[in-house]
C-alpha cells in the first residue's frame, strides 16, 4: 500500500538522525519503515479516535523497542536526541492524520528507550 497523505509522503522520517554518523543507517531504515507502516495502518484502519490511534502507535513503539538491541550492536543507542526525534515523528504522524490533540507521551507510551 502506498501512502496517500501528501504531508506524510513528503516527510523524511528520522532526518536529524540520518545526518549524524552515530546512528547506523541500516537501523534507521528499519525505524523509518516502522513509521511508514504506522501510516499505512492509519490509512487502512482509519482510527475513529485517540484510543484507537494509541493502539496503533503503541504497536509501532513496541517495534522501536526491539530496535534498541540493533542500535547497541552497531555501537549506538536510542538516547536523548534519538528519543526526541522519534517522538517528534510520531507526533507528526498523528497530526498529519488529524489527531492534533494527541498526547505525544501517550503515542509512545510503551517505549523502553
Amino acid at each position: 500500500m502506498s501512502i496517500t497523505n501528501q504531508q506524510v509522503a513528503g516527510r523524511t522520517f528520522l532526518r536529524q538522525l540520518y545526518a549524524d554518523d552515530y546512528y547506523p543507517d541500516p537501523v534507521l531504515d528499519k525505524g523509518r519503515d516502522i513509521l511508514l507502516r504506522l501510516c499505512e495502518r492509519i490509512e487502512a484502519e482509519r482510527p475513529s479516535g485517540l484510543p484507537a490511534l494509541y493502539v496503533l502507535t503503541g504497536a509501532a513503539t513496541e517495534e522501536f523497542n526491539l530496535l534498541e538491541a540493533e542500535f547497541e550492536a552497531a555501537g549506538s543507542e536510542i538516547e536523548t536526541v534519538a528519543r526526541e526525534e522519534i517522538a517528534e515523528d510520531f507526533w507528526f504522524v498523528a497530526s498529519a492524520y488529524g489527531f492534533t490533540d494527541a498526547d505525544v507521551e501517550e503515542l509512545i507510551a510503551p517505549r523502553e528507550w
